[in-house]
């Protein structure tokens, strides 16, 4: 078997462990400590997130997108699949280096989704931004961490708690959609987005799309409308 090749490292901040980024062949994996955070092969329930999310905002005419992290590239791709040209894709990834990898080897693996003029992307924690904007995206995609079960770094807890939850649905605009990836069920999770009042369907996800068993969760809960809200 053809052995991984070590190509780079990075910090992470609010973390002790490092990153890497390591290759065999043509696969590719980025790897903290002793897990695996994602790899090149198995990539069929970040697609998912993209695309359960799409179904609830396709029909709008100009759709903004928040993504909080880049990983390899193919949640992004996927929504740029599916949107027109007159959406606007904002991908936050609080490691630099990994958009420096997606810009370098691993650009070609989902399409060099960064070269699309439609994306702009912030090296920036994606709480900050969400903390920024009042009714701004239609859309906001976590692919963050494991989801709410932290594994890198003690500040992604504060998406997932429930001052992080209500920043992020006064950052929805009216009837938009939090889309949430995650390594496993969380029922407690799940209570908090309905306290505040989201609409959630939990979803299972393969992660070679069609094949495979349903490992991984994806919640998309939506902002309710106002008026909705109101009656």
């Amino acid at each position: 078997m053809i052995p991984w090749t070590l190509l780079d490292r990075a910090a992470v901040p609010g973390s002790r462990d490092e990153m890497r980024l390591y290759q065999r062949g043509d696969e590719f994996s980025i790897r903290v400590a002793n897990y695996e955070l994602m790899n090149s092969r198995v990539h069929g329930s970040e697609e998912a997130l993209s695309e359960l999310a799409w179904k609830k905002i396709g029909d709008r005419p100009k759709p903004r997108v928040l993504i909080g992290g880049l990983g390899l590239g193919y949640t992004l791709a996927a929504v740029l699949r599916l949107a027109g040209p007159k959406a606007q894709v904002v991908v936050a990834e609080l490691v630099p280096e990994v958009v420096e990898w997606n810009r370098g080897p691993l650009a070609a693996l989902a399409g060099h989704p960064l070269d699309d003029p439609r994306v702009t992307v912030r090296v920036a924690d994606v709480g900050a931004i969400i903390r920024e904007e009042r009714d701004g995206f239609d859309a906001i995609l976590l692919d963050v961490d494991n989801g709410p079960q932290a594994l890198t770094s003690e500040d992604n807890h504060r998406l997932y708690d429930l001052a992080g939850l209500r920043a992020t649905q006064k950052a929805l605009r009216d009837g938009g959609v939090l889309g949430i990836w995650a390594s496993g069920p969380d029922p407690a999770f799940v209570a908090k987005l309905r306290q505040l009042g989201f609409a959630v369907d939990e979803v299972r996800a393969r992660a070679r799309g069609d094949r495979g068993k349903a490992r991984y969760v994806i919640w998309i809960a939506e902002r309710p409308k106002e008026r909705a809200q109101r009656a």
